[in-house]
């Protein structure tokens, strides 16, 4: 369908070109304001009646499922269409900017260099999977020797998916939660990695269900997060695009240019792999937030893969961002995410036949001595990784970002699916009339402080909230951080109400946790967005 363009500055100059005509009779001012006022009329009546044809073919075309996040699928062009906002190194293409957003910039950016630490003991948590039995069923025993890939657990509602050992050594603890839970399988690591030798197929020729089937059994399965829901995949289904965020926005995140940086091979692989396993495409969201400073090539030059360019402020890196304005949701379809280091592991599987579960972390926070990047493992300790590294004592140890990520123990473990640790202060103090004059200077969306005065300053964090739990009221705050069309005030009362019809219609499954952190962070309310959100998903869950 043919772009139709209008242009209203045109308009503007058509109607008052036709002034002079009423400034020649004796009450040329009246005449001239009484025209004013008429063009002016009549621009915003046109510009009302081209806004609602906009939106009404844009509905029209959703219902045909035409791409209406396509450039240029509108009845007159916007702004973006008279200025180049895409950046000299892409090549065609698609490029999307997004204008709503917030960077959070804090103190303890890791350094460029990756550093050693001694990680003695890692840990498999069955509570960092979704839906899954309290208590799986244990294949090693305590002293038990396992080598990296080795089976420890699988679930009993599903036992063809496999969770493998990330390094090689001794079982030393299965630990154990509420009701007899298995909490972690502790593993005490071999100075030698020893490796599992695996028999991969080829996924060339090989069919879906033997490629499906090998990947279960290896343990890259688990690797893969299926959404709506955020779980383990459904074996049975096929995931309509598969989606992977090559740049993180939030707070601190780790820099996966830098972490690519020497496995381009093993990425290309992956994403090779997880072709088969799609009846669609496999997207790569590649950061275009710099006009000049291109996204490492091992992102730019892969092959057989779709890739679009995002420009804007956090959450502009979140995968479900991103899933959005691609290729949204429908109802009954599903996707699968993955994060760049998990494609890697798949590739290097394919590669070197063995389950490499190595991730680069960032290490991060105003609190650490010596931020930096660390190499180790999944589910690496805590107290290892940090060890003499810390600056404070009265400190909050956070596996992920600060807006999304999980407070820890100093002797707990890393999250599966994390690749960094803040430490930040424990707010655990409270500021005399806080409200009324501010002490110290935060990172915030509220006007109090002038932070777009200082746009590159960066604030020491802390955990405080600067207030309490109060009524949730409407500001508009969610709205102006959240870049996706939908109406998040209203998702989060129908998710309150138990309305599972509005949950739905206002867009709840095309959204996890760390969409709406933001939307936490500016919320006035103090509610707890991402907990209500997770409330909503688990009860759609359960009627689907």
């Amino acid at each position: 369908m043919k772009t139709i363009q209008f242009q209203p500055t045109v308009i503007l100059f058509l109607l008052f070109s036709a002034t002079p005509l009423f400034s020649q009779s004796e009450t040329s001012g009246q005449n001239l304001l009484l025209t004013s006022v008429i063009a002016i009329c009549v621009v915003l009546i046109l510009w009302a009646l081209l806004t609602l044809a906009n939106n009404l073919m844009r509905i029209e075309a959703s219902k045909h499922g035409i791409d209406t996040n396509k450039n240029n699928f509108s009845v007159f062009p916007g702004l973006a269409d008279f200025i180049n906002q895409k950046p000299s190194f892409t090549t065609g293409e698609k490029f999307i900017n997004l204008t709503k957003g917030f960077d959070i910039k804090l103190e303890g950016e890791a350094k460029k260099a990756i550093e050693t630490v001694q990680v003695n003991r890692f840990a498999i948590k069955p509570t960092d999977f979704r839906g899954m039995s309290p208590i799986p069923k244990i294949e090693v025993e305590i002293g038990q020797s396992v080598k990296a890939g080795d089976v420890l657990f699988y679930d009993k509602k599903r036992d063809t998916i496999q969770y493998v050992a990330p390094v090689s050594g001794e079982i030393v603890a299965v630990e154990r939660g509420e009701k007899r839970s298995i909490a972690s399988v502790v593993i005490l690591a071999d100075k030698k990695m020893d490796y599992r030798k695996f028999t991969t197929p080829d996924f060339t020729s090989c069919s879906r269900e033997e490629l499906v089937s090998f990947l279960q059994s290896s343990g890259l399965w688990t690797l893969i997060n299926e959404r709506p829901f955020d779980r383990v995949p459904d074996t049975q289904k096929v995931p309509v695009n598969i989606f992977i965020s090559t740049f993180d926005t939030a707070p601190l995140a780790p820099d996966f240019n830098f972490v690519v940086s020497g496995n381009e091979t093993s990425f290309q692989k992956g994403l090779d792999v997880l072709k088969v396993l799609t009846s669609g495409f496999v997207h790569l969201g590649l950061d275009g937030r710099s006009k000049n400073i291109p996204p490492h090539d091992a992102f730019r030059n892969t092959t057989g893969v779709k890739k679009t360019y995002f420009s804007g402020k956090h959450p502009a890196g979140n995968v479900g961002i991103q899933i959005h304005h691609v290729a949204p949701i429908k109802s009954g379809q599903t996707v699968w995410t993955l994060g760049v280091q998990d494609v890697i592991t798949i590739g290097n599987m394919f590669l070197h036949k063995i389950y490499d579960a190595s991730r680069i972390i960032a290490l991060t926070g105003a609190e650490l001595k010596s931020p930096a990047y660390v190499k180790s493992y999944i589910g690496c300790n805590v107290a290892d990784l940090l060890k003499n590294n810390i600056a404070g004592e009265n400190n909050r140890i956070v596996s992920g970002d600060v807006l999304s990520g999980k407070q820890v123990d100093n002797d707990g473990f890393l999250g599966y699916r994390d690749d960094q640790i803040t430490v930040i202060k424990e707010g655990n103090d409270y500021e005399l009339f806080g409200w009324l004059l501010p002490q110290s200077p935060r990172p915030s969306l509220s006007g109090t402080f002038p932070n777009f005065l200082y746009p590159d300053h960066q604030f020491t964090a802390e955990t405080n909230t600067h207030g309490e739990k109060r009524a949730m009221v409407v500001t508009g705050q969610y709205e102006e951080v959240l870049p996706v069309d939908t109406y998040p005030q209203h998702l989060f009362k129908a998710i309150l109400t138990n309305n599972i019809e509005k949950m739905e219609g206002l867009g709840i499954l095309e959204l996890t946790e760390e969409d709406v952190a933001l939307c936490e962070f500016a919320c006035t309310s103090k509610s707890p967005l991402q907990k209500i959100l997770r409330d909503g998903l688990e009860i759609v869950k359960e009627q689907s």
